[in-house]
């Protein structure tokens, strides 16, 4: 395996900003990241911190709790101890629970997690922790409960978890039945191919699957399975142990609901006087915050009179929802852009790993951080990934396709190859003849006409169908010579949809467990063992 750099625009032009031109978005963020000595930097920042803290010893026992439920590794285990230090720092990043770990971006976040904490700690001499935020709190199941597999009949295939039922309530609390879990794995199984790996990975899968009730179990003892090894911590935002350690700071977003509200609004004005896209509409009257009411989890609109959510069904007082932070903060739940400040409370957290839409997204943040005593931590740009395996490899070489020929250009390039292969010229030799028949029928139309102007329209019906004959012909001897090169089709084929899926890059497509069963892990030990990379491309791991 070996890696290379390659120049893939981010859709997100704030973030391709971040990682090509900071100084253009600069004043968006605390830190800047390419700065070897921002790590530094960060570190005495937190030293000197005065801003509001959870119990560490709370935080301690719920990651505890949670990471010996998901069977994480001692590694794992012995790194939640060491944040008994004070001098222990965090590297965070998360994503939603997806079904079998999702798409395989959420590998790479974990891996740059990894990787960042690694080379953190070498550099202060200190302990920082990797935690992986598992965002279980979240309610769109519909955005977690599939993934993609491209079969050997060169489909991509979805393999979707059905739900039983639509109530917005966290991923976390939303129960998987056994049957429903057997339904996805048995559609996996049928799409991966029959390999050395194969028994192995599926019999896992059914091991953990079998005593997860949720996505976020699965999820957490995949992820636990996959890099507990490597000291990969793993935190649910829906654990009610750690939001029971998270009422003050819902204290706090909710005296200061306003002043919250505002800063955002002045972090959005600021993205676009830089001339950005904000990433999320933000208005007055935002609260930023969720409240469970029973299962449903409903999304909080601040009113001159209290909180209330958007059809007006549930209302709620400022005081009320203070004592529901006091006695019961499970109620309670962050948005995208409170989460942030939560992590932040919860943690010394030196960097956050994040993907592109999220760097839009904590440009939104610095001015709410700054309200509540906090700085921006470094943002850390979550390593992308495309994996080309040798056989593809051999397919560019052969038809000399290039990471952009397949990106932009794909169905010119396949048609370019065909038409050098066409020795016949059977295209040119189809028009020609066409051409030459039109002209020499077309003089005849003027003859006939003349005996009898009726014949001539006659006459232009019949040029038509002949026309239309010669092109049926023409159709049938393309056909028959392309049929020649049907392997080949195949396997320029193969190349676009194994890299460029949907045309969307492959790591926001497809799932880790074909590549699992194809080469074993290895070559993902191997990934999270290469140190971190600042330059800001993306990479193409070659097998």
């Amino acid at each position: 395996m070996h890696l290379t750099s390659y120049h893939l625009p981010e859709n997100q032009a704030l973030s391709e900003a971040y990682l090509r031109n900071f100084a253009a978005v600069s004043e968006r963020f605390d830190y800047d990241y390419q700065q070897s000595a921002c790590w530094r930097e960060r570190a005495d920042s937190l030293d000197r911190s005065a801003q509001p803290r959870a119990s560490r010893s709370g935080v301690i026992q719920a990651l505890v709790s949670f990471n010996r439920r998901m069977g994480n590794a001692p590694q794992a285990l012995a790194n939640i101890e060491k944040l008994a230090d004070d001098r222990a720092l965090v590297v965070s990043g998360g994503q939603q629970a997806g079904l079998f770990t999702g798409q395989l971006l959420v590998i790479y976040k974990a891996i740059t997690l990894l990787q960042a904490a690694r080379e953190a700690s070498e550099q202060l001499r200190r302990p920082v922790i990797p935690v992986f935020w598992i965002a279980g709190e979240d309610h769109d199941f519909d955005e977690v409960n599939h993934i993609y597999t491209l079969t050997p009949g060169m489909e991509i295939e979805r393999i979707r978890l059905e739900a039983r039922h639509n109530v917005r309530t966290s991923v976390s609390r939303r129960k998987i039945a056994p049957e429903e879990w057997e339904a996805v794995l048995t559609q996996l199984e049928a799409g991966l191919m029959d390999t050395e790996f194969k028994p192995g990975l599926m019999a896992k899968l059914r091991e953990i699957t079998a005593c997860s009730a949720t996505l976020v179990e699965c999820f957490g003892r995949l992820m636990a399975w996959l890099f507990g090894e490597q000291g990969l911590v793993l935190l649910d935002s829906d654990d009610p142990e750690l939001r029971a350690q998270e009422g003050p700071m819902f204290r706090l977003l909710i005296e200061e609901n306003g002043r919250l509200n505002q800063s955002l609004i002045e972090g959005r004005k600021a993205v676009e006087r830089l001339g950005f896209e904000p990433q999320s509409e933000i208005k007055e009257g935002q609260a930023n915050l969720f409240v469970f009411a029973g299962e449903e989890r409903l999304l909080l609109h601040r009113t001159p009179e209290g909180f209330t959510d958007k059809r007006e069904a549930h209302f709620f007082t400022a005081q009320q929802l203070l004592e529901l932070a006091d006695r019961e903060p499970q109620r309670l739940s962050n948005n995208v852009m409170t989460r942030p400040l939560m992590q932040e409370f919860l943690f010394p957290v030196l960097g956050t790993v994040l993907g592109p839409g999220e760097i839009a997204y904590w440009a939104l943040t610095r001015e709410a951080f700054h309200h509540f005593g906090m700085k921006v931590p470094i943002v850390i740009p979550r390593m992308e990934v495309t994996l080309i395996e040798g056989t593809l490899q051999k397919h560019m070489n052969k038809f000399e396709l290039s990471l952009d020929d397949i990106r932009l250009r794909f169905d010119e390039k396949k048609e370019e190859w065909l038409s050098a292969q066409d020795t016949l010229q059977l295209k040119e030799r189809f028009a020609e003849v066409k051409t030459g028949f039109a002209d020499r029928y077309r003089p005849l139309l003027e003859v006939v006409a003349s005996i009898n102007p009726g014949l001539k329209k006659l006459g232009e019906t019949n040029l038509l169908k002949i026309l239309e004959q010669i092109d049926f012909l023409e159709a049938r001897s393309t056909d028959a010579f392309q049929s020649k090169f049907e392997a080949a089709i195949r396997q320029m084929d193969r190349v676009r949809l194994s890299l460029f899926p949907m045309g969307r890059p492959q790591e926001r497509v497809y799932n880790i467990f074909a590549y699992l069963n194809k080469y074993g892990d290895s070559w993902l030990k191997e990934l999270a063992g290469a140190p971190l990379n600042r330059d800001g491309y993306h990479k193409l791991c070659y097998f």
